[in-house]
């Protein structure tokens, strides 16, 4: 672990094993943290955050583009380890580390435009200066999909904006976790600005967002355990980024080839565990055979289920059994429903672990199944039927859940209509629903199971700072 400027191991010295989804194989041993490193971190976070806060902008974006810095030098071996520790295939990896520099460098950036600005006095002899003031110790908790993306949605604003951060990743991915702080320590930030804390979310994790030595705390995972730390952090400023089910919708208009080749990228990029997967497919009835016929010749083509270190495999193994066992679940419930299996349906045979699981198309799929109310998180392409924009418009709002939104349709007021009545913080027209630019901001709509509050760009800064009022007065 990584606590105060330096390398520790937990203070019980216990360990658990990393093993890789790909292979099976032991990989490290990390340390088990509990609420007493929990509690270490987050004191050295509140012993560095005066001095944090009160350097300039300018300097602090100068420590984080050390970080993008460092993490471009070692791009090779993140990807690799990223690939390991997660199970994504090594092209997917090499995209991650990329977009995780990027993440880095936008924060700096973004954190030299965090202004205040200058309020208006009833009384002449006043001036007003609202001016935006860190929020202290930031405790972010991160899932295992994207390891290192997600978690520098987080901690690079938090950092920009003048808090110092206590972090802890989810346990199946603590190596690759290990090997991004690796890259923070390298650009020398004070100690205390950065913690590490490896070691199960319900004891770790609880800890970070109950102590009330952290003042807010940014969140990305499933829906349930956002609900426990918001029950634990309630009262601190809180970024959510939850779970999603959101559709994709192909009307009768759309170009079916766009649609469907759209549709294997939300469905299989890193084996469908993306919140933003698409996790129901709303297709009319007009075109759902043409669809379905153009979707399972490309997932036969282009999901190559494989070694995840070949570069010809496109789709690796689940990262855990979890997520596997949802699967088996969801596309069992729907075929007991009627649904017909189309490609796929099963786990795969002949590979090293039994979390290989087959790029799945599934038509004629009930509305109420598992696989089309719940977030499967898996490699799976679920068809229902529709009749119309309006019944796609009612399904979409049907869900508890409300993170994004895709649409195809040749016809943009249709597009359009649809992104004005769609309950979700998200909508793509004519793009896939795993379509996003790391400077804009993305959350699920109020009131939906998919949290609040906003990553990218500069929403997270706006989130982990606030308002300071400061009236200046001549004397008069």
């Amino acid at each position: 672990m990584f606590v105060d400027g330096a390398w520790t191991p937990a203070r019980s010295g216990e360990t658990f094993t990393a093993e890789s989804p790909a292979t099976g194989e032991a990989i490290a041993d990390v340390p088990l943290g509990d609420r007493a490193d929990a509690q270490r971190a987050i004191a050295a976070a509140n012993r560095a955050a005066e001095g944090w806060a009160r350097l300039s902008p300018f300097d602090r974006a100068a420590l984080l583009h050390r970080v993008a810095d460092a993490v471009e030098a070692r791009r090779p071996e993140l990807a690799r380890t990223l690939t390991l520790d997660q199970g994504k295939p090594i092209r997917e990896s090499h995209d991650e580390v990329e977009e995780l520099v990027q993440y880095w460098r936008n924060a700096a950036e973004d954190g030299k435009r965090l202004e205040g600005r200058l309020a208006n006095s009833v009384s002449a002899a006043k001036r007003v200066l609202l001016v935006r003031r860190p929020r202290g110790v930031i405790g972010v908790i991160t899932p295992w999909n994207w390891p290192y993306t997600m978690p520098a949605e987080l901690i690079a604003p938090a950092l920009a904006a003048g808090n110092t951060v206590v972090w802890t990743p989810a346990s199946t991915t603590a190596v690759a976790a290990v090997a991004l702080a690796e890259c923070v320590a390298e650009a020398d930030l004070p100690p205390g600005v950065f913690n590490l804390v490896t070691g199960p979310g319900s004891v770790v994790g609880d800890e970070i967002a109950r102590n009330p030595g952290t003042h807010g705390v940014g969140f990305i995972g499933s829906t349930e355990t956002g609900r426990l730390v918001a029950e634990a952090a309630a009262g601190k400023a809180a970024v959510l980024e939850l779970g999603g089910n959101g559709p994709i919708v192909v009307l009768d208009d759309a170009d079916l080839d766009l649609a469907a080749e759209a549709t294997v990228t939300a469905c299989f990029l890193c084996a469908g565990q993306s919140c933003t997967a698409g996790e129901r497919l709303l297709i009319h009835r007009a075109v759902r055979d043409e669809f379905v016929a153009k979707l399972a010749r490309l997932v036969t083509e282009r999901a190559v289920l494989g070694d995840p270190f070949d570069e010809a495999t496109t789709m690796g193994p689940l990262n855990n059994d979890g997520v596997a066992a949802k699967m088996d679940e969801h596309v069992a419930d729907a075929v007991e429903r009627g649904a017909s299996v189309v490609a796929g349906g099963s786990r795969a045979e002949g590979f090293p672990t039994d979390l290989y699981w087959q790029a799945t198309v599934l038509d004629g799929v009930p509305p109420e199944s598992l696989v089309a109310t719940e977030e499967t998180f898996g490699p799976v392409a679920p068809v229902v039927a529709i009749d119309s924009l309006d019944q796609a418009i009612e399904l979409t709002n049907a869900s508890p859940y409300g993170l994004l939104a895709a649409i195809f349709t040749r016809d943009l007021a249709k597009g359009l209509e649809f992104a004005d009545r769609a309950r979700t913080g998200w909508v793509n027209v004519n793009e896939s629903s795993n379509y996003w630019e790391t400077h804009l901001p993305f959350g699920g709509r109020s009131g939906s199971a998919s949290g609040l509050g906003r990553v990218g760009g500069s929403s997270p800064l706006e989130a982990f700072s606030e308002l300071q009022t400061v009236v200046l007065s001549d004397g008069r």
